[in-house]
């Protein structure tokens, strides 16, 4: 089977967190609850929308809050943001060896076509798993299994990158070796929950041996 590399996107391939983090604080204040940036990346990150809101606020409609939330983060997004650093060169080195490419996100697919638009790689993937797509998200395994099916990838043969704990807890759960983004979390968190390792961005020399793996099983 070809290698692949399987991507998140918000705090992986974008540095879309603070924006998240600030939409949810608003949201919550607006509802007599304070929160801060701390109790995003422990409570609310890399969750669906909809358990999110459906938790914290039984009494509203989880669904109408969900689809509030991300309108409010894209109206923020805007339509120019700049990948994490590194992302482009390694999705051309993917591309020249033949490797698939996918995303698998718990956001809208709306979310995931406003990033990719702004980050100018929308065309850069073979095959893109969205929150709508499936009825269990992560920390579920079977986004990221999904992802592998439908790029018909082995996950012996393939790296997922995250930055969440409930992320890296999917791939991880999927068999795929895991690769956290340190964007959030640091190495410990990334790897308490899963991951085989870390990296700063895409740049990081760390990385360099999980690809040569991949590119010797070519071989």
């Amino acid at each position: 089977m070809t290698p692949a590399l399987l991507f998140d996107l918000d705090g992986t391939m974008i540095l879309s967190d603070d924006l998240h983090a600030e939409v949810f604080i608003a949201m919550f204040a607006e509802r007599g609850r304070e929160i801060d940036a701390a109790f995003y990346t422990d409570s609310i990150q890399g969750r669906l929308n909809a358990d999110i809101f459906g938790g914290f606020f039984p009494g509203e409609d989880a669904d109408r809050l969900a689809d509030e939330k991300e309108a409010r983060f894209r109206a923020r997004l805007g339509d120019d943001a700049a990948p994490v650093a590194g992302l482009p060169a390694l999705l051309d080195r993917a591309r020249e060896a033949g490797w698939a490419l996918g995303v698998v996100i718990n956001a809208p697919r709306d979310n995931v076509e406003a990033m990719l638009g702004a980050t100018r790689l929308a065309r850069r993937f073979d095959a893109i798993v969205v929150a709508e797509d499936l009825p269990r998200g992560k920390p579920d395994p079977l986004p990221y299994l999904t992802g592998l099916e439908r790029l018909g990838a082995d996950p012996a043969r393939a790296l997922a990158f995250e930055d969440s704990r409930s992320g890296v807890a999917s791939a991880a759960a999927a068999g795929l070796a895991t690769i956290g983004l340190r964007s959030s979390l640091g190495h410990d968190a990334l790897v308490l929950a899963g991951a085989s390792d870390s990296i700063a961005d895409f740049t990081d020399p760390g990385l360099s041996p999980w690809l040569d793996r991949l590119t010797e099983e070519t071989t």
